[in-house]
Formats: structure tokens, C-alpha cells, sequence
């Protein structure tokens, strides 16, 4: 649910050269997806940017001059219940930084010209700390309250959402601010929830959401928890999650692939780009070390364990050498399977506004190499199944007669011949071939 508040009205002065316009439009830009529009009314504005410039004589002095003057609009706009959020960029931001703030307390923010992509993040955070609601907010529990209880499929997989919104503010994203912030489900809901997919027959839940690893129960229990908690369901016998953040892909949720049975052998863990300089200006908080480290020990949890990712190809900025740095990464990881991008401008989003706009034609040239490394991953992981028996879960009819569709541990597609009857049970199938997408096998023992 949508909450309808109205736009923001965002004021930004502008000092200095050519360069500080340009930066005011890029802040206003960013700001856009907040819900915040220009305004000429200076008394008027939900929030008020001085863009600074420290080239002229006695400029620092003359910004805590004007920072008086906006002191005194704040507290008139308080007294009458209006919040007023003040902030100080450019080049007096950069050169005087949280002195600023502490001259001045009336100031919410300083931020340096380095960093005007991060004034969402902050912003946003801002106002739900306040308990504010932003443009885009939406009640999450409203929402949740009003999904069927419930369910009349008959499929033997389904999807179970457990979170939602997400509060990592990547660059080129704008789920931040359509989904709203971080929200988890209670865990009571989530297993009543479960426990009736089982009793119609359900077998595999995949645990969804924006941030899924994010996940707090209402007594603090993360992600590992929950999937403890719902591997004790009768009937529920496997378990998947997605989608994932590195940075909150902790111990404990490493620990339960080697420990909970049910949690299944696949990892979908985006990574985006190989290049410590491009996850920087993309805000995604980790480095390729510390995501390389987090493959390492879900390995040695799992030894089996099939990991998927995510990659961008073409961010703004984007060199070659931060491309071959992706192929770097993807070559050490050894995917099973991946989704790769071109990237494309989101209107509002801070990469959007950003300079080092990459050509169309590089995007493709970079994609079609980063896609045929990633395809021979894919087919190498697959073919390695030839040989062996993996138990198989069958969910459907296949193109042909007598044939059955099911999905190995590790995601795979797996078409075999079987009785309808043996639709919902989990077999083992020896595999005899692969290609890119799936494999093909026979059954080989009784049903599990």
C-alpha cells in the first residue's frame, strides 16, 4: 500500500561556478525519488541545500552567515509543526566538514562533492529514523495483513515472501525508495504461512524478499533462524532463499547450509562488478575480498554448494581494466549460473546523474564476453552432474508423452521419464546428459 503523502518542496542555493550549478541540477536529480521537487520559497521548503563554493574571500564566514538566516526559518517552521531539513555541499562541505555541524546545529547534513550520491541514503535514513514517510513509503504490515491466508495452487513449489524494501542504497537502484525500507515479517506468520503450503502438498519454499538476508524476526533472530524454524515443518522438505547482500551474509546463515538438511546446495550472492572502484561509486558496501572471503566459507560449510551472482557490465566510470577486473572475479568463483546486465539509467537513481556515461556499443562488446564466460561455467557445472544420481524434485509435465520436469538440488532443470503419479515426490535420477539449461536423466531407485 502506497502511502499518497505530497511531494517535498526542496529549495537549493547556488553559489560559485559553472561546476556547482551543474552539481545543484545532479542533487536535485537524486533527491527526485524522495518525492522532493524545486521550489523557489525558501520559507516554504521541506529542505534547504546550500551549494557552496570556497574560491571567493571570507565565503566559509558567509555561509554561517546565511546558515543564521536559515536557523531562524527552521525554527519558525517547527514552532508551527513543519520539519526543515538543512544541508551544506560543495566546497565549503568538503573543506570544513562536520565543524559545519558543530558551529552550526541547526545543520542536518554536510556533504563534500564526492558525495552527492549518497544524499538519498542519508536523507531517507533521516526520516525513518523520525518515522517519517517518504514518497514512496508503504506499510508493510497492512500489506502482509491483507494477503490471502489461504492458498489454492497445487504446485509442489512455492514462493513465501518474508521481507521486504531494502536500505543498502546502491547507486543504480530504486528499490530503496519504490519498496521503502527494510521490513521482516514476523516469524509466527511466516511459519502458519509455511506450515499451510505443506498441508497442500508443498515441498520446496523459496523464501523471497528485495534483501532477503536482512531478515530480523521480532525477537532478533536472523535469516538462519527462520530457516531452522521451518525445516521442522512435516513435509517441507527443502528450502531456498533469494535474493541476497553480501554484507549481510553472516556465520550463522553460513554455518546452516553445512548444518540444516533441508536448506538446498545453491547460493544466489550478487556481486555486480569485480572492481573494488566500481562497488565503491555503486555503494554496495563490500569489497571483492571480503566477497571472495564469504564464497570461501560457504564452500567450506558446503562443500557442494552451486553459487549464482548478479553482474552489471558498463557502470558509469567503467574501465577496461575494472571489466577484466569481472572476469578476474568470475573466473576465481566458478559460477553455476548468473544474471548479467548492461546498465541502464534509472530516472532518479545517483548513478543516473553521474559522468562516464559508457556507449551502448562497449555495454554490448562487454556483455557478450562476460555472457560467453559465464555460459561455459554454466555448461561445465551442469556437465559435471553426468555420471552421478541426484534426488530430484518433480514438479510437472514435461513436452512429451510419459515425460516428467524436476529441479535438482542446485536448480537445475531435470527432465526424466516417470508416471504422473510420481509428480510431488523427490527421486533420484541418474544424469546421462546436460546442455546449457538443464539435464536429462533416468530414474534410479525408489521414490523418496
Amino acid at each position: 500500500m502506497t502511502t499518497s503523502t505530497p511531494p517535498r518542496r526542496l529549495f537549493i542555493k547556488t553559489h560559485g561556478c559553472q561546476m556547482n550549478v551543474y552539481d545543484s541540477e545532479r542533487i536535485a536529480d537524486v533527491l527526485a525519488p524522495l518525492g522532493y521537487r524545486l521550489t523557489d520559497d525558501v520559507e516554504s521548503a521541506d529542505m534547504i541545500v546550500l551549494n557552496t563554493c570556497h574560491i571567493r574571500e571570507k565565503a566559509t564566514e558567509k555561509v554561517y552567515s546565511e546558515l543564521g538566516r536559515l536557523k531562524a526559518i527552521k525554527a519558525r517552521r517547527a514552532e508551527e509543526g513543519d520539519k526543515m531539513i538543512i544541508a551544506v555541499a560543495g566546497c565549503v562541505a568538503q573543506a570544513e566538514g562536520e565543524e559545519i555541524m558543530i558551529r552550526q546545529p541547526a545543520v542536518d547534513l554536510v556533504v563534500g562533492p564526492q558525495s552527492y550520491h549518497r544524499l538519498p541514503e542519508l536523507i531517507a535514513k533521516g526520516h525513518r529514523a523520525r518515522g517519517d514517510s517518504l514518497a514512496a513509503d508503504f506499510e508493510p504490515q497492512a500489506k502482509f495483513d491483507a494477503l490471502p491466508v489461504s492458498h489454492d495452487g497445487t504446485g509442489v513449489t512455492a514462493f513465501l515472501t518474508v521481507q521486504e524494501g531494502c536500505d543498502k542504497f546502491c547507486t543504480f537502484c530504486v528499490v530503496p525508495y519504490t519498496r521503502g525500507a527494510e521490513y521482516s515479517r514476523p516469524s509466527t506468520a511466516i511459519e502458519a504461512e509455511a506450515r499451510a503450503l505443506a498441508a497442500r502438498g508443498v515441498r520446496e519454499v523459496t523464501l523471497l524478499g528485495q534483501n532477503v538476508n536482512a531478515y530480523v524476526d521480532q525477537d532478533g533472530g536472523g535469516l538462519a533462524v527462520l530457516i531452522r524454524r521451518l525445516a521442522k515443518i512435516p513435509g517441507l522438505d527443502r528450502i531456498r532463499y533469494t535474493t541476497s547482500h553480501p554484507r549481510d551474509m553472516n556465520a550463522e546463515l553460513i554455518s546452516a547450509h553445512g548444518e540444516v538438511e533441508a536448506l538446498m546446495p545453491f547460493l544466489h550472492l550478487p556481486v555486480q562488478s569485480g572492481s573494488d572502484r566500481l562497488l565503491k561509486a555503486m555503494n554496495r558496501g563490500h569489497t571483492t575480498e571480503s566477497y571472495l572471503r564469504i564464497i570461501e566459507e560457504v564452500r567450506a560449510a558446503r562443500r557442494d554448494i552451486a553459487i549464482s551472482g548478479d553482474f552489471i557490465v558498463g557502470f558509469p566510470g567503467e574501465r577496461d581494466s575494472d571489466f577484466e577486473a569481472t572476469l578476474d572475479l568470475v573466473r576465481e568463483v566458478r559460477h553455476a549460473g548468473a544474471f548479467s546486465f548492461k546498465y541502464s539509467r534509472r530516472p532518479g537513481t545517483p548513478a543516473a546523474a553521474m559522468g562516464g556515461q559508457i556507449d551502448e556499443a562497449v555495454k554490448d562488446e562487454r556483455l557478450q564476453r562476460l555472457q560467453a564466460l559465464l555460459s561455459e561455467q554454466q555448461s561445465a557445472f551442469n556437465a559435471s552432474q553426468i555420471g552421478r544420481t541426484v534426488p530430484v524434485l518433480l514438479e510437472r509435465h514435461g513436452r512429451h508423452p510419459g515425460q516428467l520436469i524436476g529441479r535438482s538440488p542446485y536448480l537445475q532443470g531435470v527432465h526424466c521419464s516417470a508416471p504422473e503419479a510420481m509428480i510431488g515426490a523427490i527421486v533420484p535420477v541418474a544424469i546421462s546428459a546436460a546442455s546449457l539449461n538443464s539435464l536429462t536423466g533416468e530414474l534410479a531407485l525408489e521414490t523418496a
